[in-house]
């Protein structure tokens, strides 16, 4: 038994990754705990929008979205474009999209 549990916890301190990347793994949670951030998210896995379509959409002021879009841009879960004036806003990239669907899963189960 000692041996065995020996031998499991150096198989699995080996196979842990750094406390840094740890790090940033929570950080990105931390991000997505938020829920006018998942509010945004959602509305942007659905179509590319203008910060004043999500705060129309989130009944919120400009503002307060523009904060929360900075904190995602930040955390590299959207991204964005220019099109004259207007700065139209999506998810980064697909990974966005998988979390949010797994989360989904998880919580309807």
């Amino acid at each position: 038994m000692g041996h065995n549990h020996e031998t499991i916890v150096k198989w699995v301190a080996r196979a842990m990754p750094d406390d840094e990347v740890l790090y940033d793994l929570a950080e990105l949670f931390r991000v997505f705990g938020d829920t006018t951030r998942m509010r945004i998210l959602y509305a942007l896995s659905e179509k590319e929008l203008c910060v004043c379509a999500i705060a129309e959409l989130l009944h919120m002021q400009q503002s307060a979205i523009s904060h929360q879009l900075r904190i995602l841009k930040q955390a590299k879960l959207v991204a964005s474009r220019r099109e004259g004036k207007t700065i139209f806003y999506r998810l980064a990239d697909d990974h966005v999209r998988i979390i949010i669907d797994q989360g989904m899963e998880h919580v309807e189960e």
